[in-house]
Parts: C-alpha cells; structure tokens; sequence
C-alpha cells in the first residue's frame, strides 16, 4: 500500500480527486489533503507521503514552489493542471506524469500504474530530480530531456540527439556516437517538444537537429546530410521551411 497527499487549491477539486483515488486506486490511500503551497509543504514533511498529486497553479505559488523545498524529493508527484500551462513542456521533458482536470478516471488508474512501477525501481524520484534540475539552470544551458524506455529512463541533452525516426508507434532517437534509443511514443509527441529548441520536422518519419546537418543534397527533392552520415528526405512542403531555418540556425552559431 502506498500513501498519497493531494495539494490542491481548490476545495471541490481536492475532495473529487480523493474519492476517485480511493474508487479506483486500490493500492493508494490518501493520507491528507493541502489548500496551499505552505500546506503542502507542511504536510509532506509531517506524513513523508509516497507520491503527492500536485496542482501546477495554486493562489499561493506553483507546484514548483513546493518542490524547491525540497533538495532531494523522497516522493513521486503527478502534477494537475486546469488547462495545458506553459510548464506542462518542462513537466514532458522529464517523463514525469501529469493530469489535466477534469480528471479521467481510465488516466488516473493509468498514472497511478506508472507511478507503482517507478516506485519499484526508483525511477520516479530519477525523473522529478530532472525536472528540478532542468527548472534550475539557467536559459543557455542546453536542456536534458528524459527517455522512458523498456530498460528505465535515458537522460540526454539535446544537443547529443542528431535525428529522430518514426518506426510505427515508436521512436528511434539517433544519438552521437552511433547511439540510439527507442521509446512507445509517436514523432508529434516530440514535434512540439523540440521545436524551439533547433530541431525540425522535415518529413512525417523524420526529425532533424538542425544544429547536426552538415550539408542539403537536391537530388529528388532534397535530402539533409546528418553529422553521423544519415541521408534523411525533405518533405517538398517543408523545403522552403528547412532552408529559412538553416539560415536562421547559421546566423546565431
């Protein structure tokens, strides 16, 4: 049995998560409640819960406000959100879960899940230790994202990924060094993740660091020749895009 604290600003919200927990999270009891970030600190340290349900915006600070008082979370969080919030990419970046109100109940028991199987082999605290350190640095630092994978999770800095490939539900993250990891999620998932980070889209199977392209070959349309040798398509509808933002990209290096 693992134990739960929800913090949550709003009274309804609060009390409709505890009963679906206790509906349809069998092996997770909620062991107390908080309104606020203050609470919610209060509350952790008093009941050293396993994992908190931790609403991203509350009247008295974010999420992340109650989880820099803590150097070395012992728990895991799921985070809830109204609405899509700008942070949800940072939560992303490190493969931790999140929830957007109104909670599904099939998403709940699915987080829950996730959480239980981390919890086992401690990865869940791995990945929350990511996403503290990526809040933590500073803008030019290149961002790490965190791979969930068969085997665990894979930290990697953006700048080690050369190109990612489409393999049906799966992605294929070619790395430097002839390295490469696959991971159960599609290439829109990473699409938007990515894309203010200097990386591209150029075809439906492929995206590109534009950072790691050495030279555009124009036979048949048009290929992007990679650092590691890779020869990969330039969708004709996204040539015209590709080449403004080479351009871009060449200017700022």
């Amino acid at each position: 049995m693992y134990t739960a604290i929800i913090a949550e600003d709003e009274m309804h919200s609060r009390e409709l998560l505890k009963n679906m927990v206790a509906i349809y999270c069998k092996d997770i009891t909620v062991v107390a409640t908080a309104g606020s970030v203050e609470e919610g600190v209060l509350a952790i340290k008093e009941h050293k819960p396993d994992l908190v349900f931790l609403d991203i915006e509350m009247q008295t600070g974010t999420g992340f406000d109650l989880l820099q008082q803590f150097n070395n979370p012992a728990f895991d969080v799921i985070f809830t959100t109204a609405y899509d919030h700008y942070a949800v990419k940072a939560i992303k970046f490190s493969a931790v879960d999140y929830l957007l109100k109104p909670i599904d109940a099939e998403e709940l028991k699915e987080a829950t899940d996730k959480f239980i199987l981390k919890r086992k082999s401690n990865l869940g605290s791995q990945a929350l230790q990511s996403l503290l350190q990526n809040l933590r640095k500073p803008a030019q630092v290149p961002q790490s994202i965190t791979l969930s994978t068969s085997d665990g999770l894979e930290f990697i800095a953006l700048p080690d990924i050369v190109h990612i490939e489409a393999n049906g539900p799966y992605s294929i993250f070619n790395l430097k060094h002839d390295k490469k990891i696959m991971v159960s999620k599609n290439l829109k998932e990473y699409e938007g993740l990515l894309c203010d980070f200097h990386f591209m889209r150029i075809h439906n199977s492929h995206i590109i660091n534009l950072n790691e392209v050495k030279k555009m070959l124009k036979t048949d349309g048009g290929y992007a020749v990679m650092s590691n040798g890779a020869q990969l398509i330039i969708s004709p509808k996204k040539k015209d895009e590709f080449l403004k933002q080479m351009a871009a990209t060449n200017l700022s290096s």
